[in-house]
């Protein structure tokens, strides 16, 4: 049961949904797979914003899901609520924070699910279990009624086996949402300390679709990966650093490790981190006038063993949530156990062209399955 924080209609036929348990559905307490949280969490009194149009379009929420506890991290390990078990191995971490859901939809208990990104929630779980996830742009779908990490970084997203699910999904969080017009130019950006195999599969992938390939330089990259980084350790500690203060003991290890860092962000730091925002804006829609679409790796390593060391979950993907821009994460199989991830990332609002794009590259991507 580590996969699911509660479970709430398994019977009725339709299209199955999983929500992860930081957004509030009505009747329900959200816990944010927190035992400090889960102590006090009153029921909902209503749905969050975002859950409006599946309601209207009459899915069946199967529950809701177990995350990285408060969504604060990106190895889906979660000693009080336990860890959803990797599909490709139980031993390897499953991916944060939205865990839970990329389980479920591996493992086929549900058809799409509802996840939240601040710096690769949606993303790194999609990439550790072989599913697919579309980080959304910032603002575009309503936060309100869902537990905050990161406010000027949070987004809200579908998840899927294959990209025909996010844009099912898309257009329940968004009703009227369609795949746009595929591109047939990609810029591909290549970043430091990536597993060969993972370049190579994404290299693979490009080729096989025949998608005509623009190298992409991003000298702001470092720059970025740290001022997102900041954003989001000054912004978390200002929402969930009273749990720390008054409620430690119901906190994980790794939680009150990182909110003890949290805590030493300035304000100064900050307010020098939102400036550099704006120039990492500026130097990306640069990049877009080459290539209209951005490729990199969703996770520069496959996913290790709970309990190695770590690895750097938001060193692929802070650098979008810092932009605001949207970003698709889409399997790739390879010779190895473990898949590899391609995220691709567009201007905002763009999200109609990634679904298209991710559509054309799933599909050359089925070439490349090993036989």
């Amino acid at each position: 049961m580590a996969t699911w924080i509660l479970r709430l209609d398994d019977h009725r036929r339709g299209l199955r949904v999983a929500v992860k348990d930081l957004i509030d559905i009505v009747g329900t307490p959200t816990t944010a797979a927190c035992a400090a949280v889960a102590a006090t969490a009153a029921v909902a009194t209503r749905d969050a914003e975002c859950l409006a149009g599946l309601r209207a379009a009459g899915v069946v929420i199967v529950g809701k899901t177990n995350l990285h506890e408060l969504a604060f991290g990106g190895t889906g390990v979660n000693a009080a609520f336990g860890t959803p078990v990797n599909p490709f191995d139980p031993e390897c971490i499953p991916g944060g924070s939205s865990s839970g859901n990329a389980v479920a939809l591996a493992n086929g208990e549900v058809d799409i699910a509802i996840g939240t990104d601040t710096g690769g929630s949606i993303r790194t779980p999609s990439a550790c279990c072989g599913t697919a996830g579309l980080k959304t742009t910032w603002g575009r779908v309503s936060t309100t009624g869902v537990w905050p990490l990161a406010p000027s970084l949070d987004t809200i997203g579908p998840m899927a086996r294959e990209v025909g699910g996010l844009v099912k999904g898309m257009a329940m969080l968004e009703p009227g949402f369609a795949a746009g017009v595929a591109t047939t130019v990609i810029g591909r950006v290549e970043l430091p300390a990536v597993d060969p195999a993972i370049d190579a599969a994404i290299d693979n992938l490009l080729a096989a679709a025949a998608i005509t390939v623009i190298p992409i330089s991003l000298p702001g990259w470092d720059a970025a990966i740290q001022a997102g980084s900041d954003i989001l350790l000054y912004e978390v500690w200002h929402h969930d650093g009273p749990l720390y203060q008054h409620h430690r003991a119901g906190l994980g290890p790794d939680i009150q490790a990182q909110l003890r860092q949290a805590r030493t962000m300035t304000e100064s730091g900050y307010r020098e981190a939102l400036v550099h925002r704006t120039a990492w804006r500026h130097e990306l829609a640069a990049a877009f006038r080459q290539a209209p679409v951005l490729a990199w790796p969703t996770l520069a390593v496959f996913p290790p063993r709970i309990g190695a060391h770590p690895p750097n979950t938001r060193r692929t993907n802070i650098a979008v949530n810092l932009a605001g821009h949207p970003s698709l994460a889409l399997p790739i199989p390879t010779a190895g156990r473990f898949p590899a991830s391609v995220q691709l990332v567009g201007p905002d609002g763009s999200e109609d062209r990634l679904c298209g794009t991710g559509l054309v590259l799933e599909a050359a991507a089925a070439t490349l399955r090993p036989r």
